[in-house]
């Protein structure tokens, strides 16, 4: 029996250990996040301070709209092609949910960027915007932020279907739409002529830490505690319960009784 304790006494306490060095790691993964969190609000408000200058210049010949490149201030010149608009659906924007509207703007050297024009609340319970504001005609000039192509793992949200999507992504837009686009697209700020005021715009980049610093504390804590527990179990006896002698120890000796008439 005694063996059987002690190997469940081992087995539990290095359970604990386990527990104890996975919450570490947690902790640490959080921190690791938080360096990364750092290092993008530092890339945002350096693109936020920026000049705004065509967005040719700024992306470069890939055509690729990178973390580096994200809330930097572009300028694209050319005519909205309507007929491959799409609406995104179930979108929200200061916890209103609504619709986006995406026109694709061709350029005049041919390429493409696909224009987030703004965003349309919902009204009641439609599954599509009532009235969608009408493309500007003729040559357009967009000022806007660069956002890169948005991904949602498994699924295939970023492929329109029926002139609807759940996401914007570049690259499945041009498989559909037939148009050699940028990897990435313009969220606008500014546009020429003026943009229809039926859209809101968007609110800017949320440049803090985040919770990361204090999810990292809570899992330090528990290692702390598991660690805690196993101290203190250890020193109450572990298994047996008690630090003090065993009921082996403990018993008396028995003198025998006297027997009557016996000398002493």
């Amino acid at each position: 029996m005694g063996r059987l304790m002690n190997i469940r006494w081992i087995t539990a306490a290095l359970a604990v250990l386990l527990l104890a060095a996975a919450c570490v790691a947690l902790g640490r993964w959080q921190l690791h996040r938080l360096d990364e969190r750092k290092a993008r609000n530092e890339v945002t408000r350096t693109n936020l301070a920026a000049q705004p200058a065509p967005i040719d210049r700024i992306v470069g010949a890939p055509g690729v709209v990178g973390d580096q490149h994200a809330w930097r201030t572009a300028i694209a010149t050319g005519r909205y092609d309507a007929s491959k608009q799409i609406v995104l659906k179930y979108r929200n924007v200061e916890d209103k949910p609504g619709f986006e509207i995406v026109t694709p703007l061709v350029l005049a050297d041919g390429k493409a960027v696909l224009v987030d024009r703004g965003f349309i609340a919902r009204q009641d319970s439609e599954l599509m915007p009532l009235h969608v504001p009408a493309v500007p005609t003729g040559e357009v000039t967009v000022t806007g932020r660069l956002q890169r192509s948005e991904r949602g793992g498994h699924t295939n949200g970023g492929v329109p279907d029926g002139g609807t999507a759940r996401l914007i992504n570049g690259p499945d837009y041009a498989k559909v739409l037939g148009l050699d686009l940028y990897d990435g697209y313009l969220q606008v700020t500014k546009q020429d002529p003026a943009n229809d005021p039926a859209f809101s715009g968007f609110p800017g980049p949320e440049i803090d830490d985040g919770p990361h610093f204090f999810y990292a504390l809570q899992w330090f804590f528990f290692a702390l505690l598991a660690l805690g527990g196993l101290v203190y179990f250890t020193k109450q006896g572990g298994p047996n319960g008690s630090s003090g002698d065993t009921p082996a120890d403990s018993e008396l000796v028995e003198r025998p009784a006297a027997r009557a008439g016996a000398p002493d």
